[in-house]
């Protein structure tokens, strides 16, 4: 038998949470690559990508505001509204 390494064990299990709150398989996975494999700081990426994506704002120009903020909110929605 193969042997997995924990911390492998520990991304899908932080994947398979994230996918059960009903985020798309590819955008879980970049955003756990996006934040060296941090739940937490993946899971407010994918909220506030949803949120604003809920306003109309542009998938691509949130993710770029979102990594720019470090995920604050409020930065990221001033700087949405500028562009």
């Amino acid at each position: 038998p193969v042997c997995l390494p924990l911390q492998f064990l520990s991304y899908l299990g932080a994947c398979d949470r994230l996918l059960k709150q009903g985020y798309e398989e590819g955008q879980v996975e970049e955003a756990m690559e996006m934040f060296q494999y941090s739940e937490k700081k993946a899971a407010e990426f994918l909220h506030l990508l949803a949120q604003f994506n809920d306003m109309g704002f542009q998938q691509n120009e949130i993710k770029e505001v979102l990594l720019l903020c470090g995920n604050q909110r409020e930065r990221a929605l001033e700087e949405l509204v500028m562009k």
